[in-house]
């Protein structure tokens, strides 16, 4: 038995400034998952901060699936990064 998902694309330009898992398609076909705040959302472009700080630039047209998630939890003390 072979189980897929759907996949659902539920963000908006409402949700800059907030985190989000998004899921994207690579130009060979493959799939890969990026998840960091949605810094900005023009002309079809969004641009992504991961948890490293480092950006990342996604073309709306290549996101399949996406959801806002919960913040980073905060750290607890004596944890290494």
């Amino acid at each position: 038995m072979h189980l897929r998902g759907r996949l659902v694309h539920r963000i908006t330009r409402d949700d800059v400034g907030r985190r989000v898992s998004l899921r994207i398609t690579l130009p060979e076909g493959d799939f890969t998952d990026i998840v960091g705040v949605v810094e900005s959302w023009s002309e079809g472009i969004l641009t992504v901060r991961r948890r490293d700080e480092s950006t990342v630039e996604v073309a709306e047209n290549a996101i399949v699936a996406s959801r806002v998630v919960p913040p980073v939890p905060p750290r607890r003390r004596g944890e290494r990064s």
